[in-house]
């Protein structure tokens, strides 16, 4: 047996065994519990995961499989400036905390979905958002079980068809057995061997080219670190401000907004608990968002005079870390299966809690609501629950083979991300923080912001927004340059690689900008689908905001738009006098505070001895002063007389 086939032999037991055990383990530890397997359980957890196992399960949920393959082949190609999407990554965190976070946590309920409806007393505006939620998630899963298929067909040459019908039936399965404590417990060992891999590719790495000085240099004067560019033409792909204000946006939508994430909170036993976990993640995602960049930056210093894709031994930008680990650690059996496993197992992790969050919304959104199914015990609920599960698996499988038409892992998930958080975001927000929305204004909002932001990206994949590759160069290309093993395989020359040079002098720090894009447009149109992606989720959001403000305004009715108090954040609270329109008036909450909704709102009846306390119903305004219904006071008054006639022959008996 030669060495490169017991290389071979190695790399597939670790794939194989790796896999095994990821998920072996978690579901192991589900089958050892005593627990009955219950909805609450399945969907939630039931508040039995660690802090820290949370903390690293919201880190990989943020960064998705997409960091580890997409994030170093972007810098390689395009630069840094997606790097600076971690300014409003972090800047989303503690938002999440203030804004988010007290209002959810105490409501109990089980889809996300279900405060617009306690808020705006709308069916539709629930099912609007969780619409929008069933389609975002479904076109990310779809890239996020496609990215490891990259991977797999670039290295072992496994058809597309073959990885994503692979992983997504292992997810599906997965999701039935498991529910989310599994998923997260797996997430755990993903995310542990996605750092080990980074680690040892940026060690080898910097030693193979000198060192750390060297790594920093080479990706400076070639163009690849391009920091602070605020220029403002929103036409540029990415630049500071594109990146900081588009991801913080889409942050707040997936961390605020978004199911998964959701579920997460509220499997953790307190809210002291919550935000805890989220400011102590700050850090962590610093570190791990830059790790795959650092990735990039050493991949690039060693292929630096000596491009892959420009001599055809890869076919696309993301099969360059693959490539690497294939070329740079041969002599090292086993590092290529564990990269290819942590690929496999990272996208297999994020598909099952977004299938868990899927199954789980769509049951409670839209099936629970079925007359006939309105009344199902707890377990017949979860069958359900798990068999939506298979059937969005299906769904998923389509919509993959679609991923791969466009251009990048990264180029596609933000893009899908960005089209579609806008208007989830806004309506949370209009719930939240403007007193005077209503269900009109929150559903004419939402449907507004989809046309919209629909129209806009659809406009922007028909014209030609190509980007542009950064140069790359092949002059300094050896026979020793590559390993024997990726030398001998066969050059596929299918791919025409834009702005490759063969001299080091031209190089120039620049920002990749869309390949059509000049100073002159040909008509308004063409200039607004130009607009970079980056800005998709923002647009979405205001145009849901001020849309769903003015409707409402238009459409108030104080006693029809009424709602419970708590269900406003505590500032917008205080401050619900500053926005304009008619007076605001709050019922009184069924399932909150009754001790502080008794006091100074209550009638005494006396019945003999005993006294027993009537809260008042009624509405509240800004005030805080108490509305009555009229009838509801004459039936009061009716009560008093007669409880009063009462006491009054009850005394007379006693006297006599």
């Amino acid at each position: 047996m030669t060495s490169h086939t017991t290389t071979m032999v190695v790399d597939y037991l670790v794939f194989i065994g790796f896999i095994a055990i990821s998920f072996v383990i978690p579901l192991w530890g589900n089958f050892r519990t005593k627990k009955k397997e219950t909805k609450a359980n399945y969907v939630f957890a039931t508040g039995t995961v660690s802090m820290g196992a949370m903390m690293l399960s919201i880190a990989r949920g943020t960064l998705g499989v997409r960091s580890f393959l997409g994030y170093p082949s972007e810098l390689y190609y395009r630069g840094s400036a997606m790097w600076e999407t971690l300014y409003g990554m972090l800047l989303a965190y503690p938002i999440v905390c203030f804004i988010f976070v007290p209002v959810y946590y105490n409501l109990g309920v089980t889809s996300v979905y279900q405060y617009l409806d306690m808020r705006f007393k709308s069916k539709l505006v629930r099912c609007l958002a969780s619409f929008s939620y069933v389609i975002r998630s479904l076109l990310n899963l779809a890239v996020t079980v496609f990215t490891p298929c990259v991977a797999l067909k670039a290295v072992i040459g496994l058809p597309y068809w073959a990885s994503i019908v692979g992983i997504t039936i292992i997810s599906v399965a997965f999701t039935i057995m498991g529910g989310l404590k599994a998923a997260i417990l797996s997430d755990v060992i993903q995310g542990l061997a996605m750092i080990g891999v980074s680690v040892v590719i940026i060690v080898q790495g910097t030693v193979n080219v000198g060192g750390p000085a060297n790594v920093l240099n080479v990706t400076r004067e070639r163009g690849r670190l391009d920091f602070f560019n605020f220029d403002t033409d929103p036409t540029i792909r990415v630049t500071t401000l594109s990146a900081t204000l588009g991801q913080l946006f889409m942050s707040l939508s997936i961390f605020g907004c978004q199911q998964n994430f959701v579920q997460r909170y509220c499997s953790m036993s307190s809210q002291r608990k919550v935000v805890k976990t989220m400011m102590a993640n700050i850090p962590i995602i610093f570190v791990l968002f830059s790790l795959s960049w650092v990735v990039g930056m050493v991949i690039f210093a060693n292929y630096a005079d000596c491009d892959p894709l420009s001599l055809g031994y890869i076919n696309k930008i993301d099969e360059i870390v693959p490539f690497y680990v294939e070329d740079k650690f041969l002599n090292m059996p086993g590092l290529l299966g564990l990269v290819m496993a942590t690929l496999f197992n990272s996208a297999l992790t994020l598909a099952v809690s977004n299938l868990n969050s899927l199954a789980t919304v769509t049951f409670e959104d839209f099936i629970s609501h079925i007359p006939r199914l309105s009344d199902l015990k707890d377990t017949q609920q979860l069958h359900f629950i798990k068999a939506i599960g298979v059937i969005y698996g299906i769904l998923i499988i389509c919509i993959s083979f679609l991923v791969a038409m466009l251009s990048g892992v990264i180029e596609s998930s933000m893009l899908m991300t960005s089209a579609t958080s806008g208007p989830l975001l806004g309506v949370f927000l209009l719930a939240m923080l403007v007193p005077c929305a209503n269900w009109k204004g929150a559903a004419a909002g939402m449907i507004f912001s989809h046309v919209i932001s629909m129209w806009i990206t659809f406009g922007h994949l028909s014209i030609d927004t190509t980007t542009i590759l950064l140069p790359l160069s092949t002059e300094d290309c050896h026979n020793d340059t590559f390993s024997p093993w990726v030398s001998n395989k066969p050059i596929r020359l299918d791919y025409s690689t834009p702005n490759v040079t063969t001299s080091t002098s031209t190089y120039e720090n620049v920002t990749p900008s869309p390949a059509t894009a000049t100073d002159e447009y040909p008509n308004l149109l063409y200039a607004l689908y130009s607009i970079t992606y980056m800005y998709y989720a923002l647009i979405g959001s205001l145009t849901t905001v001020v849309v769903g403000i003015i409707v409402s305004l238009i459409t108030a009715d104080p006693e029809a738009d009424m709602y419970e108090q708590h269900l406003l954040h505590p500032i917008a609270r205080k401050i619900a006098d500053l926005f304009p329109g008619k007076q605001r008036l709050y019922s009184r909450s069924s399932n909150r505070n009754k001790t502080e909704s008794d006091i100074g709102t209550s009638v005494t009846t006396v019945s003999g001895s005993s006294e027993k306390v009537a809260p008042l119903q009624g509405i509240v305004n800004d005030n805080g002063k108490l509305h009555v219904d009229s009838s509801y006071v004459e039936k009061l008054n009716a009560l008093k007389n007669v409880s009063l006639e009462v006491t009054s022959e009850v005394g007379k008996s006693t006297n006599l």
